[in-house]
């Protein structure tokens, strides 16, 4: 995929969205900290990221003024469906449809791959990440709850139920 800048002009110059790069991931992180409503988790480490990109190429993007990054989006596929993470926008620069242009970037990229829907997740206590989904014709999926589980968690199950039962043999 051939990587492609656009520029999107607000009262102080021009903002410039591009693909993320892992280079990009101390100054996403720190971005990610400043915005109400992003959580960082496990799967957020650079080594996790860094996978993540790899296997989802030319499909995440930054927004930067100058050098400084001011937004950012992960955005990646299983094969079904897009799914877009960490959507996060500095708060100096909300409310000037930069964060509605890192998501159309996403998406214009997820399209030749021939998915039918994309997921965000919202915690639901985010009411203004809540809102600008909504204002951006993203619906709620009404009887839809988010679950998980920790692999290494289900290991160690895995393997205590394992333990129990050669012990009862």
């Amino acid at each position: 995929m051939q990587a492609r800048a656009k520029l999107i002009c607000d009262m102080s110059g021009a903002v410039r969205i591009r693909e993320f790069h892992i280079d990009d991931y101390d100054a996403a992180v720190r971005l990610w900290r400043r915005v109400e409503g992003v959580e960082i988790a496990e799967g957020d480490s650079r080594e996790d990221l860094a996978r993540y990109l790899l296997r989802n190429p030319g499909l995440s993007r930054v927004a930067e003024d100058g050098a400084n990054m001011v937004g950012a989006a992960l955005c990646g596929h299983d094969g079904r469906r897009g799914l877009i993470y960490h959507l996060a926008v500095e708060p100096a620069y909300q409310q000037q449809g930069l964060g509605r242009g890192l998501v159309e970037e996403c998406l214009d990229a997820l399209r030749p791959l021939g998915l039918k829907r994309v997921l965000i997740l919202v915690a639901a206590d985010n009411a203004l990440g809540r809102s600008f989904w909504r204002r951006s014709g993203w619906e709620d999926i009404p009887g839809a709850v988010v679950m998980g589980i920790d692999l290494a968690e289900s290991d160690d199950r895995d393997s205590e139920l394992r333990d129990r039962e050669e012990k009862k043999k």
